[in-house]
């Protein structure tokens, strides 16, 4: 299968270089899978996991906020937060859903509302996700 370059950057370090095969991205719209020669693209994360298949196997990572771009020298995404599945702690990671549900509650009506409604949904179906990932491994 052919590869393409691809880079995963956090605010503190450099997550993951390498060829891939495929990325699955957690996109604003919905997932999306990234192979080699893939059509130019920007989108924003949403909180979900990432996955990287290369040669080496599959790694997953849990990603929030920042955005993804395709060019023609492959795929770089920035995230805010970049973790290993397997390094999330369930605690923080329901602290997280504590903090967008506080938001909501804070927030006004209208489009601050939807979009702090918005991200609730996206924690949940992250911890969600995130607990389905944890379960697996055991």
């Amino acid at each position: 299968m052919a590869t393409f370059p691809f880079e995963l950057v956090s605010p503190t370090r450099l997550v993951h270089s390498g060829e891939a095969e495929e990325v699955i991205v957690p996109g604003a719209e919905g997932e999306f899978g990234v192979f080699a020669n893939h059509a130019p693209l920007i989108s924003t994360l949403r909180p979900g996991i990432l996955t990287i298949k290369a040669a080496g196997g599959e790694k997953r990572l849990y990603v929030r906020d920042g955005f993804a771009e395709v060019n023609p020298n492959g795929l770089i995404v920035l995230a805010e937060v970049a973790v290993p599945v397997e390094e999330i702690d369930a605690a923080a990671m329901a602290r997280e859903v504590e903090a967008a549900e506080a938001a909501l509650a804070e927030a006004k009506e209208g489009p601050e509302r939807d979009k702090a409604h918005e991200r609730l949904d996206q924690m949940k179906s992250a911890a969600a996700a995130l607990g389905a990932a944890g379960a697996a491994r055991h």
